[in-house]
């Protein structure tokens, strides 16, 4: 008579209970990694966005405590000629500094992304993008120099071509294009080098098969480079527009907001509302006014860039 075989009983291990406990912890160890970060943004981010809109109902001078005083401040906001002059040399500058940095930023990376030697194109690269690495303010004493009248660097050669020196930072129709120029010299690295890399993600065979059909450089460059290329603009233009309506360092080291008012920017009209004026209730309803303005900004940039952003 045969035996019937006995299958050996595998005992299941419980692993589900296992999993579960080994995800909880590193959920747990994943929070305490940011927990720093999510404190010092609650703290110096959200936190004074939160304390600024409610002293924008006050009164406060920073020496008595703040008194509630409705939408006093936002009524004077619209009655200010001084803010709408500032404002407007805030969007001027913007526009101006974004098209420009955005324009010879892309006009650097089409160079640099042409065939040469390598050791070639890294200089370049380096030496385009090496006065983003440098503060604001350095550079802006630096170009305070060059733009002397008398002692500087481009109306010493102005002068050699026997040409009248331009009076850089002391007339309102020159300050602006001067500030608007160091901008462009000192940012304008950092769009070639976004551009570079979007230049580099575009596939060659686009290009092969272009020069196969007979289009020339123009060609190849308006109907594949730029459309391929506009998710990269479109980052640029949204990064490079929040920072220009927030720029303060460069103006206040080589105009100081002058002559007048002609070079004065918001944040430095805010700046002097909240701490010489002791205005903090009023300069708090101007930093809504720019709050509320670069969220707009942006919404709508995004909702434009539906229409003329092309993704692959």
């Amino acid at each position: 008579m045969a035996h019937a075989r006995v299958q050996p009983r595998v005992q299941s291990v419980p692993r589900r209970g296992w999993l579960a406990k080994q995800s909880r912890r590193e959920a747990i160890a994943g929070y305490l990694f940011i927990l720093p970060t999510f404190i010092g943004y609650t703290a110096f981010v959200v936190g004074p966005i939160f304390a600024a809109i409610g002293l924008s109902f006050t009164s406060y001078d920073v020496l008595s405590p703040p008194e509630y005083n409705g939408l006093a401040n936002y009524r004077e906001l619209v009655t200010d000629s001084r803010l709408l002059k500032v404002y407007q040399n805030t969007f001027v500058f913007a526009i101006f500094a974004v098209a420009f940095n955005i324009g010879v930023g892309l006009a650097l990376a089409v160079l640099i992304n042409r065939r040469m030697p390598g050791p070639l194109r890294y200089f370049l690269r380096a030496s385009f993008f090496f006065p983003v690495l440098v503060a604001h303010v350095y550079v802006a004493i630096i170009w305070q120099f060059l733009y002397q009248r008398d002692l500087g660097v481009i109306n010493y050669y102005l002068d050699f071509f026997s040409l009248d020196p331009i009076p850089w930072l002391n007339k309102p129709r020159w300050a602006m294009s001067s500030i608007i120029l160091m901008d462009v010299w000192k940012n304008a690295g950092f769009a070639m080098l976004i551009c570079l890399a979007g230049l580099q993600n575009i596939p060659q065979v686009y290009y092969e098969a272009a020069a196969l059909d007979g289009a020339g450089p123009w060609q190849r460059f308006r109907q594949i480079t730029l459309p391929l290329l506009t998710p990269t603009l479109f980052f640029l233009v949204v990064i490079f527009a929040i920072g220009a309506l927030q720029i303060f360092d460069s103006i206040i080291v080589l105009t100081d907001g002058g002559p007048g008012d002609a070079t004065r920017s918001i944040v430095m009209y805010l700046r002097e509302m909240a701490f010489e004026s002791f205005e903090m209730g009023y300069a708090s309803a101007v930093a809504m006014t720019l709050f509320a303005i670069i969220m707009v900004l942006t919404l709508v940039q995004f909702w434009l860039g539906r229409r003329w952003v092309h993704y692959e």
